[in-house]
């Protein structure tokens, strides 16, 4: 204990790193929950497309900005390709998300709590299928934006803790999207909406408002936020089919644990599981990457069904 003390506060830092991945998956299927309160249990592998859309777009955008003219050169100049890939990627998965809701979900929302999760599962299955065929079990590599740094973020005891730019930038786009998700939640009428479809769609469809539309718009915004999610996962590790399994149980334990509905609480749960599988995994076992997340949920569910800070509404799963 005495030696694997000091190197604490680094397993802490890089807890917090990987855990805000964790927070941004949780907190895109906390806004889908918001919406519809329903959990979409194939929300990892929408992240995962997420991830193999962007890795598909780069190149194309990259040869198609070496065959523009000058003038669209320089306006392409200030806008890096891969920015543009990220956009690209942003709006197909929102596009999915918008028709899975419409086409897939709508119709049977009515229906047994069974059949959503059935019809959301196999909605995961079936893009994982169509990536596998494509790709098969091989692990890819997402192109990098930005070069491999680590910076010091403190010094204890002669100690120096680092963070890389990789995370760095992790922590600092899931604050940005947590105070975009709080602002358009709280400070919106768009916000006010959606807040009212999350208490009753009956009695919002009952004052006029078009629930099925706000749906659809918010489960789209909640894929594309969940394949910003899957971007900075390709960053930080390899690319493959089965990433989403991956994802999905560590957002749905962050948002178990920080309760749901609960958009700070989803942050919260991420950065917590991140911090214990470091720590577990390095102070008890390496297994304890793997299970914590389950133990999360197994506990959570035990002692407190509704998460830290989550709010009282119908769950449909």
């Amino acid at each position: 204990w005495d030696t694997m003390l000091p190197v604490l506060p680094q397993l802490v830092v890089s807890g917090i790193a990987i855990g805000m991945l964790y927070a941004l998956i949780a907190l895109s299927m906390t806004i889908l929950y918001r919406a519809t309160t329903v959990v979409n249990f194939g929300h990892g592998d929408l992240v995962m497309l997420g991830a193999y859309t962007l890795f598909i777009l780069s190149p194309m955008v990259t040869f198609n900005i070496t065959l523009e003219s000058s003038a669209l050169s320089s306006l392409v100049s200030f806008v890096p390709p891969f920015l543009v890939a990220l956009i690209l990627s942003l709006c197909v998965l929102f596009a999915m998300g918008y028709i899975i809701h419409r086409v897939f979900i709508w119709p049977i929302l009515k229906g047994p709590h069974l059949s959503l999760a059935l019809m959301a599962i196999a909605i995961g299955y079936a893009v994982r299928g169509v990536i596998r065929k494509e790709y098969g079990k091989e692990i890819l590599q997402m192109p990098r934006p930005f070069p491999e740094q680590e910076f010091e973020v403190f010094n204890w005891g002669g100690i120096g803790t680092y963070m890389t730019l990789d995370e760095i930038i992790f922590c600092g786009v899931v604050i940005v999207m947590l105070l975009i998700s709080y602002i358009v939640f709280y400070k919106t009428r768009f916000g006010q909406i959606v807040q009212a479809t999350f208490q009753t769609q009956r009695g919002s469809s009952l004052v006029g408002i078009n629930v099925m539309h706000y749906n659809n718009l918010i489960w789209g915004v909640g894929c594309s936020l969940g394949a910003l999610g899957g971007v900075m996962l390709g960053l930080a590790l390899a690319l493959d089919p089965d990433v989403g399994v991956w994802t999905l149980l560590r957002g749905f334990a962050a948002m178990t644990l920080g309760g749901f509905g609960s958009l700070y609480g989803a942050v919260i749960g991420g950065l917590i599981i991140g911090i214990l599988e470091k720590v577990l995994g390095v102070f008890i076992s390496t297994a304890f990457i793997e299970i914590t997340c389950y133990l999360v949920i197994i506990l959570v569910l035990l002692i407190r069904p509704k998460g830290l800070f989550g709010q009282h509404a119908t769950l449909r799963i």
